[in-house]
């Protein structure tokens, strides 16, 4: 019974129920690198890829994004994540667009049309109904889902206008760190603990008058 309502029952009272969406594949499209069905639900975190000569749409609440081909996305149901590609948002809820460390909002809760993308690390992005907000950040600052970290360029890309950014200008801030370099490594650290050394080692030797401390001469008492 529960198989026969599965199958009657529309994707999108699932998608709904989960806060997630519809995926419509034209083509080859994968879903977590697996071949994805021409219909199916989609769930936060999971992986688009569409191959040459394929896209696919993504249909959640208010919202539609149209994936170029060749592209590779994460879903999430309140943005979209490109790591590279092309897509086409059409949104009255500010669904967003992330790619690096560029972040692209509607500038209004209304149907704003935008496109975005990613070519060999520069992102571009155009607006074709209503503005939207393009948010970088630079290597040293952490920019929130909100965007709302120092350290961030803000501009507005007014509808019909069309900008670009830098995908990696967010990249990580890898650092090689030696082993230590704190005050241990002061020759004068060094040289005193070497020398605390080689007196241990000397009143080890001549100390004890060459009767080493044990359980049968507990005060290191001379054998009579």
């Amino acid at each position: 019974m529960c198989l026969i309502l599965t199958a009657f029952l529309p994707l999108s009272l699932f998608a709904d129920e989960n806060g997630a969406a519809i995926l419509v594949s034209n083509g080859s499209v994968l879903v977590n690198h697996s071949q994805a069905a021409a219909s199916l639900a989609l769930f936060p975190s999971d992986v688009i890829e569409t191959q040459a000569g394929s896209s696919a749409r993504i249909q959640l609440n208010g919202s539609t994004v149209d994936i170029g081909a060749q592209s590779v996305v994460e879903f999430h149901s309140d943005e979209l994540v490109l790591d590279h590609g092309s897509v086409l948002v059409n949104t009255s809820h500010k669904f967003r667009v992330r790619v690096g460390c560029v972040l692209v909002t509607p500038a209004y809760e209304d149907w704003t049309l935008y496109d975005v993308t990613d070519t060999d690390g520069r992102v571009t992005v155009a607006a074709h109904r209503k503005d939207v907000y393009l948010n970088s950040h630079s290597p040293h600052a952490k920019l929130s889902r909100e965007g709302e970290d120092e350290g961030r360029s803000h501009v507005t890309v007014l509808e019909g206008e069309q900008k670009s950014r830098q995908e990696k200008c967010g990249a990580a801030d890898v650092r090689q760190y030696p082993a230590w370099d704190g005050p241990l490594d002061s020759p004068w650290v060094i040289g005193s603990g070497g020398g605390a050394i080689l007196g241990m080692t000397l009143c080890i030797l001549f100390c004890f008058d060459g009767n080493p401390v044990s359980p049968s001469w507990p005060n290191n008492k001379k054998k009579p």
